[in-house]
């Protein structure tokens, strides 16, 4: 696929000076620089929560609902 694109003239002389030194092209250059930019997108894209409860069970059935218990559990015995 053909397409044009606008880069400044500074960041095109950079470019063409590393095809140049790498003994390769602009377009392949290019391509590699899109793909890698691409690639750091989907890898900041999937990010997962990991599955942290224990044995899978959920809450405890004593806590189901009532987040004033689950506080009052996580802080007995602290004074609070």
């Amino acid at each position: 696929m053909k397409t044009t694109v606008e880069i400044p003239d500074a960041l095109a002389k950079e470019a063409r000076a590393v095809a140049r030194r790498e003994r390769t092209t602009l377009r392949a250059l290019i391509e590699a620089g899109l793909r890698q930019a691409l690639r750091e997108r989907r890898r900041r894209s999937r990010f997962r929560l990991r599955d942290a409860s224990f044995a899978g069970r959920g809450m405890r059935r004593e806590f189901a609902g009532d987040w004033e218990a689950v506080r009052a559990a996580a802080y007995e015995g602290r004074g609070s």
